[in-house]
């Protein structure tokens, strides 16, 4: 197999960088936005950004800095709530960043999104299409959920994973998680302090699932292990992620430099088309159907499109066009993909050979259920 590992000497070589920055680092035990750290990594950014390399920046920290405003010291547990102080810290975190963009004639772009935005193939195109553009202006975008208008089922559920999709949606060379631990460590350093860190290693490695723990913080959603969640996903374009403190001095300069800090994990795969990354990253799937063991074979040994012969069965409710997820006879995912026909004319169609489906339906829409242009293996 061909080896993908990113060095740490290639890293000044990497041309897109995707970099997020937790709530931790970004406020003082909630006390607001901690400025002078903000500053500081923007006189960093801006000198990569001046050796040609391009930035996008995915922010936690709106509601910390909201909560702020308004003297609050607890999260609050409404959705209202939550999305009301998003909105009242969104002004104070992207001020904060363009005021020190501006320091260096950097101009940045805010930019909101929620899930939805990266599920709806137009918008998701639209999206691409606008970061791709705002990086060719030499502008830098700040991107954050869209937490003022999300709901429960249109979040990311925090900013590791929104980066990694980030990561896939405008196919960066490296994604960066600064957070407020030095790295990804083979046990808890706070159960033992003479615990070792992980300094590079594959992005399937079984062990990295064992290392990776919950968030202590109280102010950030994400833990150690949506880090390693975010790296699997951010891999699937190809994208190699470093785990590390944004305590560190100068620690984006020093990645830059090819320093040997944080955890690096590489991807095992090159990278995807844009259209794959999408049907296996951004899709929410609408339902579920059973393959036999023929048809895995098919797919994953021969590249194959998934006919409807076979479907063992149909599980949901889904339109023509909507992705769904192939399992096979354990109920493990193998594929997902846009279907050409609904649940109702699947169910009618599934087991049978190709040439029956116009019989049946009184219509032939496409040969294949899936074609293996819209089918990604997972």
């Amino acid at each position: 197999m061909e080896n993908f590992a990113l060095e740490r000497s290639q890293i000044a070589q990497t041309q897109r960088w995707v970099i997020k920055i937790g709530s931790s680092l970004l406020t003082e035990n909630g006390s607001g936005l901690q400025q002078a750290t903000v500053a500081c990594w923007i006189d960093q950014m801006a000198k990569i950004i001046q050796s040609g390399r391009e930035l996008i920046v995915v922010s936690s920290g709106a509601v910390a800095e909201g909560m702020s405003r308004m003297g609050w010291t607890t999260r609050p547990d409404t959705l209202h709530k939550l999305q009301a102080v998003a909105a009242i810290g969104q002004m104070g975190l992207i001020h904060a960043y363009e005021a020190c963009f501006q320091k260096h004639d950097i101009h940045t772009a805010q930019i909101l999104v929620t899930q939805d935005d990266l599920t709806k193939r137009i918008r998701y195109l639209n999206a691409r299409s606008t970061l791709k553009t705002i990086l060719k202006l030499g502008v830098v975008p700040i991107v954050n959920e869209n937490d003022t208008v999300a709901t429960d089922e249109l979040r990311f559920g925090d900013n590791d994973t929104l980066a990694a999709l980030v990561a896939n949606l405008i196919e960066a060379d490296l994604l960066i998680l600064l957070t407020d631990q030095e790295g990804l460590f083979e046990q808890d350093p706070k159960l033992n302090p003479n615990a070792k860190l992980i300094s590079a290693t594959s992005i399937d490695d079984p062990q990295l699932d064992v290392c990776a723990g919950e968030s202590t913080s109280g102010l950030g959603r994400g833990g150690m292990i949506t880090k390693v969640q975010a790296a699997r996903l951010a891999a699937r374009s190809g994208t190699a992620t470093i785990i590390a403190s944004g305590q560190k001095d100068e620690i984006l300069t020093r990645i830059y430099n090819g320093e040997d800090i944080g955890t690096l994990l590489s991807p095992i795969q090159g990278p995807q088309t844009a259209r794959k990354c999408w049907l296996a990253g951004h899709l929410q799937p609408k339902g579920r159907i059973v393959i036999d063991a023929g048809a895995v074979q098919c797919l994953q040994k021969m590249g194959s499109s998934l006919l409807a012969v076979g479907v063992k069965d149909v599980q949901g409710s889904f339109q023509r066009g909507e992705a769904v997820v192939c399992l096979d006879s354990k109920g493990q995912e193998v594929a997902r993909g846009l279907i050409n026909y609904n649940s109702r004319d699947t169910i009618r169609i599934m087991g049978q050979p190709t040439m029956n489906i116009r019989p049946i339906l009184g219509y032939l829409n496409q040969k294949e259920l899936i074609h293996r242009d819209n089918l990604v293996l997972t």
